[in-house]
């Protein structure tokens, strides 16, 4: 089999970014938790509020992309970049999940998902060049801090949106288990400062991308 050169993978990496930011939804591998949950009447201002905390979880899915694709590009052993690849393949399928309950809501996505995606390509290559116990370090850091924003969206989402917190409630739970097994590869523990910018940069993102 012919080995992908520089250009090749290079390619195949805006190819990725292009698909995730401005192509139709993926397919998931598996059925959105919201398939079994019945859609409630919501007033308007209920349904603004939840299309925008989803949003947001869209947003956040195309960053989670693009960081994976990002550490696993830099990756120093084929193990870790195997780990990073079946983690993102997951996480393709909170981004559909996502994708369809925004147009259930008569919303779209961020408008800012290619700045988003480059931005978060961009750390995570940085933080594979770290080391993979540092990158590992990072994916742990990153989905502790995504498991305490989607508690905070379970507590936002309007009471009668029932399909919406199904969905979110299954991304927790799957963003808890890829935490995990960073900590069972040897993930690193970050600084308490880098975790601090982490926090905030997040928060400016999700303030901005709840709008726009």
């Amino acid at each position: 089999m012919r080995q992908l050169g520089f250009l090749d993978k290079w390619l195949a990496e805006a190819d990725q970014a292009l698909r995730i930011t401005l192509g139709p939804a993926p397919s998931d591998t598996r059925n959105s938790p919201a398939c079994a949950v019945e859609e409630n009447e919501m007033t308007d201002a209920e349904r603004r509020q939840a299309a925008g905390l989803m949003r947001i979880n869209h947003a956040g899915e195309v960053c989670a992309q693009a960081l994976y694709a990002g550490q696993a590009a830099t990756a120093r052993s084929d193990h870790v970049r195997r780990e990073m690849a079946e983690a993102a393949r997951e996480e393709e399928d909170h981004l559909a999940w996502c994708a369809e309950r925004l147009d259930e809501l008569n919303s779209r996505p961020s408008l800012l998902n290619p700045l988003w995606y480059a931005g978060s390509y961009s750390i995570g290559a940085v933080a594979g060049l770290a080391g993979d116990a540092w990158s590992l370090g990072f994916v742990e850091a990153t989905e502790r801090q995504v498991e305490s924003h989607l508690d905070d969206h379970l507590d936002r989402l309007p009471a009668p949106d029932q399909r919406s917190r199904a969905i979110v409630e299954q991304m927790k739970e799957d963003e808890a288990r890829h935490a995990d097994m960073a900590v069972a590869q040897g993930a690193r523990t970050l600084p308490a400062p880098v975790q601090g910018l982490m926090a905030l940069t997040a928060g400016i993102m999700k303030v901005v991308v709840y709008r726009v």
